[in-house]
């Protein structure tokens, strides 16, 4: 297996790709760099380079396998959108391939150099430029923690952000899919984006204003055709929200509730719940008693009464309710992914995990659990349908692969989260690419046929779901 997977590798990161840049190329490139951002805006030295070429995709053993994908040969630090479009346009004339990189939180390996080159560290270009009734503009570094907090001054607030609140708002836009919020509101590829100003690889490369249907095309492929320099999205009226904490003496009590909090009016922002090795993992809390299952949720003060109410008929009890805009970015960053690192911290090198969806989450929890050694699902409240992250006793990814029958054919949903592949509307993607990007200078390995990489599972293609099953992508995120 690991020849198999070593090989997969050298196959998707570049390295029979027409994107590689020669030293002198580099070379020259930096010296142009240093001439438009001053040298605190043009890295060379080891320790940067090896900063920028890492994510957070160590919480995929079978990614972890890999490692390293990619060194940068040089990292850019543009301070605005047109210091973006700037550095784009010299790297495509000297032929130097271009990953762009916000925080690094990403779990999968999208923001990888798997062709070297230059990676375009956003997180300096970090303006919230405008505020308007519905929507807030701001360049692609800005966090979406000050995207929450621009908008609150104003009485709004954003439609969601991703469970690492911390992560910037072009990282969510090109890695993520969903977060806190998504529970109304859906994907981040529907209705969230109302205009991109975005940088095509070209050798005269500008600020390409796109807005509606034209800016979709270039949310959640990692920048493969076209890099997000800046970046409106919606808003919608300031909510008084809780931070809501419970506990209960068995999972099947919690998950009863998983789909009537998700329908209480007004929508919450997230609902969570854990079993108790999962909930014992987390930061300490007094909200998370150990040794019992465990529901978080976010939720409108209006919904709150008939949300204790609900626990209490369940079996379970409320172990505290709390105010303040702090408390709602802690419960977010003990949802989506986050349980599954604390669960890793606790237990290192034993788990991996599945994105996982459907009914089937709480109607046949015991079979799901039995699809794994050692499974447990985090579970979510959603739009439509649960879904969650199915964690297991990781052996080998042929084992993981295997495991995606057995989902399918209890009627779970799934997303194979252990490859790095543009695998949302990859057609349409690469169509938009061959344009926007002729050379194939964009984050180079990821944007690759899906039908020629993936998991043995013959329904498994660079990660979608097999035909019939439901598919899902639960906030995985390049930020």
């Amino acid at each position: 297996m690991a020849d198999a997977l070593t090989s997969t590798a050298a196959a998707a990161t570049g390295t029979t790709a027409t994107a590689s840049a020669s030293a002198s190329n580099t070379a020259a490139l930096e010296a142009e760099l240093r001439e438009l951002l001053g040298d605190r805006g043009v890295s060379v030295e080891l320790a940067a380079r090896e900063r920028a070429s890492l994510d957070g995709s160590r919480l995929s053993p079978v990614i972890s396998e890999q490692l390293p994908l990619g060194l940068a040969d040089l990292v850019a630090y543009p301070a605005d959108a047109e210091q973006v479009a700037a550095v784009v346009a010299a790297a495509v004339r000297h032929g130097v391939p271009v990953t762009p990189r916000g925080k690094g939180t990403g779990n999968y390996g999208q923001a990888i150099p798997m062709a070297g080159g230059l990676v375009l560290d956003l997180t300096r270009a970090r303006a919230v430029v405008e505020v308007g009734v519905g929507w807030i503009t701001a360049e692609a570094g800005a966090t979406m923690v000050a995207l929450e907090q621009a908008a609150a001054k104003t009485g709004q607030q954003i439609l969601m952000y991703p469970s690492t609140a911390q992560s910037t708002i072009g990282g969510f836009l090109a890695g993520g899919s969903g977060g806190t919020g998504s529970i109304k509101h859906g994907s981040n590829s529907s209705g969230f984006v109302t205009a991109l100003d975005v940088v095509h690889a070209v050798p005269d490369a500008r600020l390409v204003h796109v807005a509606g249907d034209d800016a979709q095309p270039y949310v959640h492929n990692y920048g493969t055709a076209g890099v997000i320099a800046r970046a409106t999205v919606a808003l919608e009226p300031l909510q008084d929200w809780r931070g809501f904490f419970a506990s209960f003496d068995r999972f099947e009590q919690a998950l009863s509730l998983i789909r009537p909090f998700a329908a209480l009016e007004p929508t919450p922002r997230l609902v969570s719940a854990d079993l108790p090795t999962l909930a014992d993992a987390l930061p300490d809390d007094p909200g998370i008693p150990a040794g019992r299952v465990s529901l978080r949720a976010i939720l409108d003060v209006a919904t709150v009464e008939e949300a204790t109410r609900m626990v209490e008929e369940a079996g379970g009890r409320v172990e505290d309710v709390r105010e303040g805009p702090q408390t709602a970015m802690k419960i977010s960053m003990m949802s989506y992914n986050h349980p599954i690192e604390w669960l890793q911290k606790a237990y290192p090198d034993t788990y991996f995990h599945v994105e996982v969806s459907g009914d089937a989450l709480v109607d046949r929890i015991d079979e799901v659990h039995a699809v794994y050694e050692g499974g447990m699902l985090h579970i979510e409240s959603q739009h439509g349908r649960p879904i969650g992250m199915l964690a297991g006793v990781y052996r080998s990814a042929a084992d993981v692969y295997a495991g995606f029958a057995k989902l399918r054919a209890l009627g779970v949903g799934y997303h194979n989260p252990h490859q790095w592949y543009v695998d949302f509307e990859p057609e349409r993607t690469r169509a938009l690419a061959a344009t926007t990007d002729p050379e194939g200078l964009l984050n180079p390995g990821k944007l690759v046929d899906p039908a020629t990489v993936g998991g043995p599972d013959p329904g498994v293609k660079g990660g979608h779901a097999a035909p019939g099953a439901v598919g899902v992508d639960t906030g995985a995120k390049v930020s």
